[in-house]
């Protein structure tokens, strides 16, 4: 080989190297910097709600393990796609996440003109699953879900429904519920629980179905009936009250999960490095516990690629949902 060949040849494999051990040493040592999360408010996920309670319990301790500042951004509009349109185009380094929901999978298919879609983030951690209760005002003469359903077909149109934000794991859950039962009842559109459960402990509506963690207390002092909830066991914080398919209603009986999400071409040694930190979180007895109080499921360590499945199956899952219901926004 010609001295100049050589050198050439040594250059660029100098050059080389440095790029892959660069590149490799820039993917190893994440985080060393700020995170920053993006989540949407106030609809679908409002204040105090299963967003803002979750990812506070869940990213203080991960920021606490890394020593590494997680910053929470409340980002408000258009039913979270205000929020998950700027994780979608944000930098794919691993420091910009959101929160992964219902909606994030639903709203693609209910909004005609979104610049992002599921297909947009990659998941980087599942953590609940958060079980909701199918409640009434308990002027109803009704204790069951199978006298509920036989109660509104004898009185078709009468009942308000508290209807929650379009696309926030509620709505989904009404619509299945809806759909299987069939029943007619008015819809009362709400932004978000606090209000909605007021007008029904107010009897201004007369069912709803929400996170169990926001109406479990109203639950045990009499304020408002629960007929059932959505879980495949019942909860201690209300064990008297049957799961969907105890009453009748199994494929009603549909638990959504929440987690996190970064944008789509994230490295996958970093995706790997946050799933593990994830994982660690939800281990720690203290964040398990203080979860299980908000009536949130803690969920098992899960790999990437066991999330990524999840996450594919449900968007197909709320596509059907959204297909048979008919739901559809303009824009």
């Amino acid at each position: 080989m010609k001295r100049r060949e050589f050198i050439t040849l040594l250059g660029s494999t100098a050059v080389a190297w440095v790029l892959v051990t660069g590149a490799a040493h820039a993917q190893t040592d994440f985080p060393n910097r700020q995170i920053h999360m993006v989540v949407p408010y106030p609809v679908p996920y409002p204040a105090g709600g299963i967003v803002d309670v979750a990812t506070r319990i869940v990213t203080d301790k991960l920021s606490e393990i890394w020593q590494q500042p997680i910053v929470v951004e409340a980002k408000p509009g258009a039913s979270g796609n205000l929020a998950w349109d700027q994780v979608s185009r944000a930098k794919p380094d691993g420091y910009t996440w959101t929160f992964l929901g219902p909606a994030t999978m639903a709203n693609p298919r209910i909004y005609a003109k979104l610049r992002w879609s599921e297909k947009s983030f990659v998941p980087i951690g599942a953590t609940v699953w958060g079980p909701s209760a199918l409640v009434v005002h308990p002027s109803l003469p009704v204790n069951t879900v199978t006298e509920f359903v036989d109660h509104v077909r004898k009185n078709p149109g009468v009942l308000n429904l508290g209807h929650p934000p379009i696309g926030s794991s509620p709505h989904l859950n009404i619509a299945i519920f809806l759909n299987a039962t069939k029943l007619n009842v008015v819809a009362v559109p709400y932004n978000g629980a606090p209000a909605t459960i007021l007008d029904l402990m107010a009897n201004r509506v007369q069912l709803t179905m929400l996170p169990l963690g926001l109406v479990v207390q109203h639950i045990n002092s009499g304020a408002i009936k629960a007929l059932a909830v959505l879980g495949t066991i019942r909860s201690p914080l209300v064990p008297n009250v049957p799961t969907m398919s105890e009453a009748g209603y199994p494929e009603v009986n549909v638990v959504p999960w929440y987690g996190y999400g970064a944008p789509r071409g994230t490295p996958q040694p970093v995706i790997d490095t946050i799933v593990a930190g994830f994982n660690e979180v939800m281990k720690v007895p203290s964040v398990r516990g203080a979860l299980q109080k908000q009536a949130l499921q803690p969920m098992e360590p899960m790999s990437a690629g066991e999330i990524a499945e999840l996450y594919a199956a449900d968007t197909e899952k709320y596509a059907k949902v959204i297909r048979e219901a008919g739901i559809k926004l303009s824009d």
